[in-house]
């Protein structure tokens, strides 16, 4: 398994690209509100990375045909934007974006509610993201990989839901998608020893029954096998030696 240390020079690229990432999710965070198409949010994302001379990173990645995974209720992820879909109060939406800014790319996803939603569904978004937070304590230099994905998984499940096993957070760096593979369950073993100057994509995915999912016939977007909701949420992070840094993430933009 070959993991790519990054150049000081590398780092300061992706931290570029992680500012912008978080403006583009602050953006689009402003217009989702129930009567909106999930093409609209795609057209708004793409606006914005393309308005910072970046590139999208999904665009026609591996095939995908948008630039905004946008993906609503029981989808869990790779949603494709329709000028059909049109958000209904109560839904939720996750949305996971990508840019590249200078060869180097940033990843990160964010849940919403669409107007009000219920308490069991916000709920499943907070434990979603904090899920997030409880990973990265160990997101240190020294520490080993799966010390996140058990920390992911056990917050996750003592809350009552599921962690997806079928997909995992990544390493990230010049390509959308490098070593290692981060699951959000634990493995067998420990994993590899992080190393400062390591970028992860780092990203549970949560439902709200069975962490079973199946593929539609798009042969992109994920749902899960029960139709229960799902929820995402997603940082690109650097290792350093001390505690971790969030490249796509502002404090002012949880």
């Amino acid at each position: 398994m070959s993991v790519t240390i990054k150049s000081q020079h590398e780092i300061e690229l992706m931290r570029e690209a992680g500012k912008i990432l978080a403006i583009v999710h602050d953006e689009m965070g402003k217009i989702i509100r129930p009567g909106i198409s999930t093409m609209d949010i795609n057209r708004k994302g793409e606006e914005v990375i393309r308005s910072y001379d970046c590139i999208p990173s999904f665009l026609n990645y591996r095939g995908y045909p948008a630039s905004i995974c946008v993906s609503v209720n029981d989808e869990v992820v790779h949603g494709i934007p329709s000028k059909k879909r049109i958000l209904q109060e109560g839904d939720i939406v996750s949305l996971d974006a990508g840019v590249i800014y200078q060869g180097y790319q940033s990843d990160a996803a964010r849940t919403h509610a669409v107007g009000e939603i219920s308490q069991e569904d916000q709920r499943l978004i907070d434990v979603t993201r904090q899920s997030f937070f409880e990973g990265i304590r160990y997101a240190k230099s020294g520490n080993h990989l799966y010390e996140i994905s058990k920390a992911i998984q056990n917050f996750v499940e003592a809350n009552g839901y599921s962690v997806v096993r079928d997909l995992v957070g990544h390493g990230i760096g010049k390509e959308m998608h490098e070593e290692p593979q981060i699951p959000n369950f634990k493995p067998i073993g420990r994993g590899m020893k992080l190393q400062a100057g390591m970028t992860l994509a780092i990203e549970p995915m949560v439902n709200a029954g069975t962490f079973e999912v199946w593929v539609l016939e798009d042969d992109w977007t994920v749902v899960t096998r029960d139709s229960k909701k799902s929820a995402h949420y997603e940082n690109t992070v650097l290792i350093t030696e001390g505690e971790p840094e969030l490249l796509s993430y502002r404090e002012d933009f949880l």
